[in-house]
């Protein structure tokens, strides 16, 4: 694979050509129905595309032609290593070269977490992949961040890959039950029917990564345990992967109790929308907190993913920016602590 440049041409164009080593190979990289070549026009809209043999020659702006010209080369590279380039994904690729970022997007984009039921879970932004990272380099990762982000679901991948590769014993998931409490009793039915409803999404995570038949039997045995976070107190855990997941709904107490569970041999990941607490007024989260008490200890990371970083509906994404934007405004305009509002 090889480029070569035409220089500027009299508009004050650049134009360059980029050299696939065959037609097959680039029809590979972008599809037999020009739909890549589509996106990328709609990228980049001062850019032209022409495609023709293993050549494809692109027309634009200086800046923008070689931005194309890597996105193009990170393409390939994706489809030689048979990561697949869907539309999200492409739109993701674009994301991160605009943002100049020096790691290389098709290596952030072919790290595979975990492979079941004919699907791939890997991470789809370089902040998802430095998350990640620091899974695998901590002992304590604190995954921040909106609704979308992937920090529950990429954490629970790594678990299941760390139980499958014997690297822990057990699963423990956990999520403070804030909705009711925490004071399950006055519920009706049985423990499971309590806590089911405020467990579900985690359930729901597992089924996407595991054999749905082999999930009671692993509970059952102990290897996964889903429980509310009051019931974590007075243990240790040992050669297990924990996660603390709506952590934002804790208070500080519960989030010092849940940290000093940890035990030999075990991981812990704390997720949580510091946007979103459900605590009743005046009640502090044990989240916003322990930044500022841990963010110094060794072999504890905390890992801040954005807007930029939701892989939902794109809608979702601009969902979050637009209240972000909303809560700035309204802080801004709220008078200094000591001071009260101007009246007439």
């Amino acid at each position: 694979m090889s480029d070569t440049s035409t220089g500027i041409n009299a508009a004050g164009l650049d134009t360059r050509v980029f050299l696939f080593d065959s037609t097959e190979q680039m029809v590979q990289a972008l599809g037999s129905n020009d739909e890549a070549l589509r996106l990328i026009e709609e990228s980049f809209p001062g850019v032209g595309l022409h495609a023709r043999g293993n050549e494809l020659t692109i027309t634009g702006p200086s800046a923008d032609v070689l931005r194309t010209e890597r996105l193009v080369a990170e393409i390939r590279s994706m489809a030689a290593n048979n990561a697949p380039v869907s539309p999200q994904v492409l739109e993701q690729l674009v994301s991160m070269l605009k943002t100049q970022s020096a790691a290389r997007p098709a290596e952030v984009l072919s790290v595979n977490i975990l492979s079941s039921r004919g699907r791939t879970i890997r991470p789809k932004t370089l902040n998802q992949s430095t998350y990640v990272d620091a899974i695998d380099r901590n002992t304590i990762v604190f995954g921040i961040g909106p609704a979308g982000t992937g920090k529950t679901y990429l954490a629970m991948a790594k678990a299941v890959q760390a139980l499958q590769h014997k690297e822990v014993n057990r699963i423990i998931l956990t999520r403070p039950a804030v909705e009711a409490g925490e004071r399950l009793g006055f519920l009706p039915g049985t423990l499971n029917d309590k806590i089911d409803p405020y467990l579900r999404p985690l359930y729901d995570a597992l089924h996407d990564m595991m054999d749905p038949d082999s999930i009671p039997r692993l509970m059952a045995a102990g290897t996964i345990e889903v429980a509310p976070l009051a019931y974590m107190r007075g243990r240790t855990l040992n050669d297990a992967f924990i996660i603390l997941d709506e952590a934002q709904n804790t208070t500080p107490e519960q989030m010092k109790m849940f940290l000093t569970r940890l035990g030999f041999g075990s991981k812990m990941v704390v997720t949580g929308d510091i946007t979103q607490v459900d605590l009743p007024g005046g009640t502090s989260s044990g989240l916003r907190v322990v930044s500022d008490i841990l963010r110094d200890v060794d072999d504890v990371y905390f890992s801040e993913l954005d807007a930029s970083d939701v892989v939902r509906h794109r809608l979702v994404g601009d969902i979050v920016s637009a209240y972000g934007a909303w809560d700035e405004t309204q802080r801004a305009a709220q008078p200094p602590l000591g001071r009260p509002a101007a009246t007439r």
